[in-house]
């Protein structure tokens, strides 16, 4: 079992069976076998700040 993303190896392609067995926290999406680092969510000030930004510019 993968507790630590340390442990995988970014040069390797792992299955979704893999994927199944990894447990920490960091999020992570596997595509076509390839491991990729999510960026995490927005806070909810910054998605505030871009709606404001959006909506003066559309004005």
């Amino acid at each position: 079992m993968i507790t630590n993303i340390d442990q995988l190896d970014f040069s390797l392609q792992y299955t979704y069976a893999d994927y199944l067995t990894w447990h920490f926290e960091e999020r992570v999406e596997l595509i076509k076998g390839w491991i990729f680092r999510m960026s995490p969510a927005p806070l909810r000030s910054h998605q505030d700040i871009s709606f404001d930004l959006s909506r003066q510019i559309g004005n």
